[in-house]
């Protein structure tokens, strides 16, 4: 059967189809999304809860845990981990790769409502979640800087109305504003001043928050009028809360501004941001798992105009770090390569075929090949992306193979004398099955892959799919368009005239070759144990070299950005932070290959900074990503107190904990006590280690606490309370919200504290007073229900009613003294309180002591139990397999309890995942290759010898990976695998025509494969130089991203020039091997009758 007789014989329908295929590729060209690697985000969400106040230890017990039960009931949930710090819980939830993150959050949401009641009452507002990985870097930063505005101010214009516009961008799934905070009247407290005066803090705190009443006043109605009632019952700026009375002494008024310094400020202070070295503001943008960093911040971009016009002119708004200019640069470079490779495989063609009319073909047949795989990728949603232009750019070195096998063979016949319309038809006849077998065996290479699960699973099924893809579209070509050029195009014997020098030089020295070829040959076949021992010998080799090449996850990325993490001692004061964040963006900032640099310090986090970093294009800078790191390593080693520690952004982060490193090693223990006792040894292990670097821990339990030792007897004795003595301290160290400012746009907080110079020292406590309840008992009391009672009757008997609760706010003041609350209302014009401090005040000394202790600064969970992790990165030369080996052979010499257990996590666990399965992708690509193999020469024997020709192209991908230090990488071992479908396509090409020479000529099994070997040595010749050169532009590695694509043209490039060697001379010995093993395993089986014929 011919099935390219209709196509050779209808050219206009062949042209018409051919065409057709090409406008449909481009078409879907145009449509297909632009993006650095297929969609491999796991689905995460971030859940949040905040109680004022809570030490990390009561928000991990009463907030965290009963969250984590219940989150932890949700379907598909793969990870989860949570870090509690001082007022606020933060929950990761990451997701198997299959599910939806919309249904995911849906369950998140009532998982959170499910938990409601086991949480605390007093927290202020329900958990809320988000759906972003907090542990990806951002994909854009913005800053704002301004010379006329305060931080403050910049700050309310960010959050209020760029982050709300931002969030509304498609793609976006939060955006963090950093640098300062929210716009605030603050009160600082003198306590000198307080104390001469006699005024305690919960008087000034209740006076402020009835300032700001903003209660309903009704409205007025007479006749066919109404009025509404308004009153100047809120203070809005610092100039008005100075007049207000706080209490009174000796008869005379004590006002806010007499006890406290009051100005128009910020909400925390303890917030820092620089760009650059300048102080600014940053809007921080981070985007949904699995939504395309390109497409939104293209979407960002064009917004830009919008939000500038949305902010005041004096604030500058400029963008800071941007991820996508290295993932454009890296697709215009493979383009460039993809490009290059078709360049070179025409080339190579030419030069064994000699004639521009024979190389039109292959002109042809690869384009037509790749833009037709275009369609189909747009049909399977995929983008353009590394990968998938990495495979169309691998694969033009076999989409090439099957026009050449075809033009090859045609041509033959053409050289022979045989009309082009004749060659053709039987040229075509004699290699269809070839090529068909070649295709489909090459195919069946990644069903393996698509079968895969997991991350390596999802990375590479576009890839593998694409390439099959291409290789299908390339089959249709060759059996089509291929044979009908062949049959207008080859030039008929005789008609070529007198050939060139060119010719007649590269026509004698392939002569050469395949004398040299055949002498050889003759010398393996009359030597076949000596071949079988070199074939033995790689076998042996390959599983030595796997053994030993250093294996990495996936190959370090240049992205041209870096994130550092700040870790200082955890006693330090947020001054000396502040002063640490601003030494270490000075010294990276003065480094000759980085761009710019953004920093952060503050909110939750108080001994530590994030730092995002932007580097010069690597034409300019020279050094990689990771030598820059090298070099600032050493310039940042002698800051004393503090530790900068940076990585290089990657395209594949897998984890959902935010670390200072790239790869994680997780302690877990059944008790707190084990994992504080042994989280320093295993770090301590970790940092001796040659084979890591940046060894740092999230364990935060070193934190200086100071303790009130209190005596409750005492505390009784005197008129106390508990809840009085830790208000009281609230109000003065706490930075308390003691009331709100409702503005059209936004709410702002009065924020009430002690002036700074009164909360730098423990020693401070020994000017606080708290107010008793012993000297007035309940006088006081009525006074207050007295005068309440009275202030309630204002609305109703007007001017009289006013002077009554005057009155009763007089005789209720003795109330101040239960410390608490002093609040009657005054009946002044801005509704201020009168005030009194009558009671008894007792100095913090007559009852308590403090005690320097230590603390938790945060307390961490992974699933449901206390775990600390342990961050490392690798110094240059060293792979994450010999990491991973040194830590485990660490812990097991630390020799640690059953109780206390340490597994890798994130990028280093998904290492030792993939590691786990490589074997099983291998072994099951040479299963799928075997059974298409015996399926399509209806044999269990061929298919081995076909499969013989591996052993050396993995000795090959393994040296050569050995020799460039390249690491054996998820994307070399993709390599390996389609070498498996490569080399095997000469054994394919020898082994099809012995089988047709001893059919049609009834010759023996030597003869055969003798002529096979070399009629086939021109084509087989071909089609390896064709995926040579497909290769080359990966292997060299030109350009952004080529840290990624250089594993994957080493690994076939060394695999096709060893096995191009070695299989030229096993294959022939082991199919002799074989079919001798074939003929006597045919006569042992004749040897018995056969039952069935026995009983006819």
């Amino acid at each position: 059967m011919n099935l390219s007789r209709p196509f050779i014989e209808r050219p206009v329908a062949t042209t018409l189809l051919t065409l057709g295929v090409v406008l449909a590729g481009v078409a879907a060209f145009l449509h297909l999304p632009v993006a650095p690697l297929p969609q491999v985000d796991f689905p995460t969400i971030s859940v949040n809860a905040g109680l004022p106040g809570a030490s990390p230890e009561t928000m991990a017990a009463t907030v965290a845990a009963p969250l984590e039960r219940s989150l932890g009931r949700i379907a598909a949930v793969t990870e989860m981990t949570s870090a509690s710090a001082l007022g606020s819980t933060h929950i990761t939830l990451q997701f198997d790769l299959s599910r939806d993150i919309d249904g995911a959050a849906r369950d998140v949401q009532a998982a959170i409502n499910a938990a409601r009641a086991l949480l605390p009452t007093a927290l202020p507002s329900n958990p809320n979640y988000r759906k972003v990985n907090p542990a990806d870097a951002p994909i854009m930063i913005l800053g704002l800087t301004s010379k006329a505005l305060t931080r403050g101010q910049m700050y309310d214009w960010a959050s209020t109305v760029l982050a709300q516009k931002l969030l509304q961008v498609q793609g976006i799934g939060d955006v963090t504003v950093g640098g300062s905070s929210l716009p605030a009247v603050r009160v600082e407290l003198n306590l000198p001043a307080m104390n001469g005066y006699g005024i305690n803090p919960e008087a000034v705190r209740t006076a402020i928050a009835t300032t700001n009443a903003n209660r309903p006043k009704g409205a007025l109605e007479s006749g066919d009028k109404r009025w509404q009632i308004q009153d100047n019952d809120q203070a809005m700026s610092a100039s008005e809360y100075i007049p207000l009375i706080v209490g009174y002494h000796n008869g005379a008024a004590v006002r806010l501004g007499d006890i406290a310094q009051v100005s128009d400020s910020v909400q925390d202070l303890r917030n820092d941001g620089l760009a650059n070295g300048d102080p600014a503001v940053m809007l921080i943008l981070f985007r949904q798992p699995g939504a395309n960093i390109i497409d939104t911040v293209d979407r960002v971009r064009s917004l830009l105009p919008h939000l500038r016009a949305a902010i005041p002119a004096s604030i500058a708004l400029n963008v800071y770090m941007d991820r996508t200019p290295t993932i454009r640069a890296s697709l215009r470079d493979v383009e460039r390569a993809l490009v290059i490779s078709v360049a070179l495989v025409v080339l190579s063609v030419f030069m064994f075929l000699r004639s521009a009319r024979a190389a039109m073909v292959p002109l042809v047949a690869v384009p037509v090949s790749l833009i037709g795989t275009f369609a189909v990728m747009y049909l399977a949603g995929f983008s353009l992306d590394n990968l998938s232009l990495m495979a169309l750019t691998i694969a033009t070195g076999f989409v090439v193979d099957d026009a050449v096998v075809v033009l090859e063979n045609i041509s033959r016949h053409v050289e022979a004398g045989v009309p082009r319309l004749e060659a053709a038809l039987k040229g075509a006849r004699e290699v269809g099955f070839t090529v068909v077998s070649m295709s489909l065996s090459l195919i069946a290479v990644f069903i393996p892959i698509l079968l895969m699960g997991g991350v390596v699973g999802r990375l590479f099924r576009e890839f593998a799919i694409t390439l099959s893809a291409a290789i299908l579209v390339s089959l249709v070509v060759s059996l089509t368009t291929t044979p009908m050029m062949c049959s207008r195009l080859t030039q008929e014997h005789g008609r070529t005239g007198a050939h060139g020098r060119l010719h007649g030089l590269s026509e004698r020295a392939f002569d050469a070759v395949q004398d040299g070829y055949r002498r050889s040959l003759d010398w393996a076949l009359a030597h076949g144990p000596t071949v079988m021992l070199i074939l033995a010998v790689t076998v042996a080799l390959n599983l030595y070299l796997y053994i030993h090449v250093p294996k990495g996850f996936f190959p370090q990325q240049d992205t041209g950005l870096m994130m550092g993490q700040i870790q200082a001692d955890q006693s330090i004061s947020f001054q000396a932070m502040r002063e640490k964040l601003r030494y270490f963006v000075d010294v990276v900032l003065h480094d000759p290959a980085v761009a710019t640099v953004v920093g952060f310090t503050g909110g939750g986090k108080r001994n530590g900074a994030n730092m995002f970093i932007s580097l010069k294009p690597r034409a300019e800078r020279g050094l990689s990503a990771d030598q820059v790191i090298a070099r600032l390593r050493g310039k940042l080693g002698h800051e004393p107190g503090a530790n900068l520690y940076l990585q290089p952004v990657q395209d594949i982060r897998v984890g959902g904990r935010s670390a200072g490193a790239q790869y994680q090693y997780t302690l877990q223990a059944d008790t707190v006590t084990d994992l504080r006792a042994w989280e320093p040894r295993v770090r301590r292990m970790m940092s001796e280690l040659p084979q890591l670097a940046d060894v740092n821990t999230d364990a935060q339990d070193k934190g200086l606490q100071t303790s009130l030792v209190i005596d409750h007897d005492a505390v009784a004795r005197l008129g106390l309370n508990q809840s009085q003595i830790d208000a009281t301290l609230n109000d003065l160290f706490g930075q308390r919200q003691v009331s709100t400012i409702y503005h059209p746009l936004n709410q702002y907080h009065v924020v009430m504290e002690a002036a700074p110079e009164f909360w730098q020292s423990p020693e401070t406590l020994r000017s606080v007073y708290v107010t008793s309840t012993a000297a007035t008992g309940a006088s006081g009391a009525a006074g207050v229900t007295s005068g309440a009672t009275a202030a309630t009757g204002t609305a109703a008997t007007g001017t009289a009613a006013t002077g009554a609760a005057t009155s009763g706010a007089a005789q209720g003041s003795t109330a101040a003294a239960n410390g608490v609350a002093i609040a009657t209302t005054a009946g002044a014009s801005v509704g201020n309180p009168a005030m009194s401090s009558a009671g008894r005040r007792v100095p913090l000394g007559d009852f308590s002591h403090y005690e320097a202790t230590s603390t938790p600064l945060a307390v961490n969970h992974q699933g449901l139990s206390a775990a600390s992790t342990v961050s490392f990165n690798l110094p240059l030369g060293v792979s994450l397999s010999q990491a991973t080996a040194a830590i485990d052979a660490g812990f097991a010499r630390l020799g640690a309890p059953v109780t206390v257990r340490g597994s890798f996590r994130g990028t280093a666990k998904a290492f030792q995942d993939a590691l786990a399965n490589q074997r099983l992708l291998i072994l099951s690509a040479l299963v799928a290759v075997y059974l298409v193999l015996g399926i399509l020469y209806e044999s269990l024997v061929h298919p081995l010898t076909i499969l013989s020709t591996l052993p050396s192209a993995g000795v090959g991908a393994l040296l050569a990976l050995l020799a460039t230090g390249t690491e054996f990488s998820i994307i070399a071992l993709i390599g390996v695998i389609l070498l498996i479908g490569i080399v095997k396509k000469n054994a394919i090409m020898m082994i099809d025509f012995a089988l047709q020479i001893e059919r049609e000529r009834d010759c023996s099994s030597r003869e055969a494969i003798y002529e096979a070997c070399l009629l086939r040595l021109r084509p087989i010749l071909m089609t390896t130089m064709a995926a040579m050169f497909g290769a080359l532009p990966l292997a060299i590695g030109f350009g952004e991203g080529a840290e990624l694509r250089r594993p994957l043209g080493i690994a076939v490039l060394g695999g096709l020039l060893l096995s191009q060697v070695l299989t030229l001379y096993t294959t022939p010995v082991v199919y002799l091997y074989l079919d001798r093993f074939r003929l006597w395993a045919r006569s042992r089986l004749h040897r018995f009758p056969n039952p069935l014929e026995g009983a006819a």
